[in-house]
Parts: structure tokens; sequence; C-alpha cells
């Protein structure tokens, strides 16, 4: 087991090593995955009629699964496809024979998204594919996909993380017919083993020290009990939060964003 203590993780820092976005590349292909077996599962719901192991006078039933390797933007994941005895069942988000995922990726990453309706989740998908699915089955796929969501977000954590880096990207989400801009926070831990782990993303409301503590009490609701370093970017009531819930940490102004601020006091010619 390679333990990394507080010494190297600063060093780590200091010198810009392993602090790549890979790690945050890899849970999202792993959700990607899940996502998707979980809509196709749903997909097939909705064209047998009836949910898995329900009593049906349907003739037409389960019949296992078929591995498939997909190509996306993320990289190449390996999903499994169910099928029917039959063979009437055309999965729509990964069609037969399609090894390039066109788009699901956006899709699915949308579903989670909070506060899209059924016709906005139509519009979309008419968007990307040129088809619309039936209010039921974007229903089925919707919850299925929001419980998997909420079940990823409440996991249960790892008592101590040596360091846990926070920052934000924009994104673009639809809001009463309307595309906003909306931040996306996303914590990102390592491990007592050196691993990189997403605790946890989170739509951006208003930066203030009560949402800050807000979510970090949801933290240490999951089971976080001790972070030796936060390494951010100067959120605004963030370190008061952070000395709040967790006095004793550390709290390590992300590099880049203070070489930025510093640039403010310094003439164009001399930068």
């Amino acid at each position: 087991m390679n333990i990394l203590n507080k010494e190297e993780l600063r060093k780590q820092i200091r010198e810009g090593k392993d602090i790549s976005l890979d790690g945050i590349l890899e849970e999202f292909k792993s959700i990607l995955r899940e996502s998707l077996q979980t809509a196709s599962e749903e997909e097939l719901t909705s064209h047998l009629g009836y949910e898995k192991h329900q009593e049906s006078e349907n003739t037409n039933y389960r019949n296992g699964h078929s591995k498939k390797s997909l190509k996306t933007k993320y990289g190449q994941i390996d999903v499994a496809i169910p099928r029917d005895r039959d063979g009437t069942f055309e999965p729509k988000l990964v069609p037969k024979r399609e090894r390039i995922l066109k788009g699901s990726e956006e899709l699915i990453l949308s579903l989670y998204a909070k506060g899209m309706s059924v016709a906005d989740i139509s519009t979309h998908l008419d968007d990307l594919y040129g088809y619309q699915l039936s209010e039921q089955t974007i229903s089925n796929i919707t919850e299925a996909i929001m419980d998997k969501a909420k079940e990823w977000q409440n996991r249960p954590l790892e008592a101590i993380y040596p360091i846990v880096f926070m920052d934000a990207t924009v994104l673009k989400i639809r809001v009463d017919r309307v595309v906003k801009n909306i931040a996306a926070y996303i914590m990102l831990g390592i491990t007592l083993e050196g691993k990189k782990e997403i605790l946890g993303i989170w739509i951006g409301e208003n930066e203030t020290s009560k949402y800050w503590l807000t979510l970090l009490n949801e933290l240490k609701n999951r089971g976080v009990e001790d972070i030796l370093i936060f390494a951010i970017d100067g959120l605004n009531g963030f370190n008061q939060a952070i000395q709040a819930v967790y006095p004793k940490a550390e709290i390590q102004r992300c590099i880049v964003h203070q070489i930025r601020s510093s640039l403010k006091f310094v003439s164009w010619k001399d930068r």
C-alpha cells in the first residue's frame, strides 16, 4: 500500500504533479457506463410492457445481454445491452451494430440536470438523433438515472482524505427555454492509497459561506471525518466554511489562481 503523507502531498502540489483531470474523466466514464446500461434496461421494459420479474401474458421476455465496446469522447467503454427472446427489441440509445456513441454521452449527462421537463428531454433527443421517445419511456429513463445519480452523490466516503481539490466548470443548461451558464462545483479527493475519487458534483448557487457550510456538512454526514489539505481557488466564503467544519485542515490556494491574482498588480510591460 502506497500511503501518501502530508509532506509528499505538499511537494506534489508545489511541483504541479499528479493533479490532472484523468481521475474526473475516469469517473465520468464509469457514470456513463452505468447510465447507458440502466437506460437500456428501461428501454427494454417499455418495449416488453412489464417490469423485470413481473408476471405477464406476453410471450416475449428478457434473454440475457450482449457485450459491446463503445468509443466515446471520454475513451472506450464496455457495456452490456439487454436482449429479448423474439429479437424485436431495437435499442435507440445504443443502436445495434453501432460502435461509436454519437452524442449519447451528452444525452445521459443532461438527464442528470435538474428541472428538465419531459418535453425538454424529448426535444433534446430529437435534436441529437432525429427521433422522439414516448413520454413514458423518457420518464422511466430519467427516473432510473436520477436514482443512480442520487445514490452516487450520497454514497459513503472515506473517513480521511489527505487532500481535496475544489474547482468549478461552467455548463450551459436550459432553464425555462433559456440557455444559461451554470457553475458545477467538482470536489476531487485523494485517498490514503493515493487514488483519486470524485467526492461529489454540485450545481452552483450563490457563493456564500452558508452554501459552502451546507456542502461541507454533507461530506461530514457521508463519513468524512478529517481532511488535511484543501486546494481551492479562493471561492467567496469557502475559507470560513472550511474552518468551521474542518478546523484542523490547511488551506492551499491554487497556484494558477495565485499567479493570475498577482498579475493584477504587475504592469503589462513587466508581465
